[in-house]
């Protein structure tokens, strides 16, 4: 792993000569984002996001925390947050920002610890991979909680990106559920090997949760097929 997201990261926060990541997916065409949204403060955050961190309590984990936008509001609210990324250059990113407590750390080996929030913002689900390996993840974060303890996810519903037939049903692959996806990253010149990243529709998420012993109540949802959810 080149960790160029992160490599991206780390640039725009020591002024390195920032420039935007190139993202690219099996079913999308090559589109640009630029690093500078990864760093947005509250207010040009949107709205599902806004919601997960009013309602963020106690103490606090952020999961896949990227550039540490949201860890720090919360820090800068007086509440305790631990910033956790498997890669390295958003940790360094996240300590140079201030953030007290940013670690690398795969969620699926964090262990003896519990926290009252748990959060996973920007497409939280991405990190499960496959429909397959959700009931690992749901789990170890269950594991994760303490007493009447929450978990902050969002997703989105992508169907909306598939074709529609004459009688209105979708061209949807018939192999897997259509909410996996593959991405390739590229950032100066160079490209990270292919990843695998879900997307999950609320009904899919709120089956997978009753299956794995938790509660999902719909929280919110966004303009463009995207929402908030929270596992109790």
């Amino acid at each position: 792993m080149k960790d160029l997201f992160g490599k991206a990261i780390l640039d725009y926060q020591t002024n390195t000569s920032p420039e935007d990541i190139i993202t690219e997916t099996n079913i999308t065409e090559a589109d640009e984002m630029e690093v500078a949204y990864l760093f947005r403060d509250f207010n040009s955050m949107p709205k599902i996001e806004q919601t997960a961190l009013q309602l963020a309590k106690g103490k606090i984990l952020d999961v896949g925390c990227g550039a540490g936008s949201h860890s720090l509001y919360l820090q800068e609210k007086g509440l305790e947050v631990t910033a956790i990324d498997i890669s390295s250059n958003t940790i360094k990113a996240c300590e140079l920002r201030g953030i007290k407590m940013a670690r690398v750390q795969n969620i699926l080996d964090l262990e003896n610890e519990k926290f009252d929030t748990i959060l996973l913002l920007m497409n939280g689900t991405g990190i499960f991979g496959s429909l397959k390996n959700t009931a690992v993840y749901l789990q170890k974060l269950k594991s994760l909680l303490a007493p009447n303890g929450q978990i902050l996810i969002d997703s989105s519903d992508i169907i909306y990106m598939f074709n529609e037939a004459e009688d209105g049903s979708k061209w949807i692959p018939a192999d897997g559920y259509y909410g996996e996806l593959t991405f390739t990253i590229s950032y100066k010149n160079q490209t990270e090997d292919p990843f695998p990243w879900l997307y999950l529709d609320y009904n899919t998420l709120q089956n997978a949760a009753h299956a794995n012993g938790l509660q999902c109540e719909l929280l919110e949802e966004g303009a463009h097929f995207d929402y908030l959810a929270r596992l109790f």
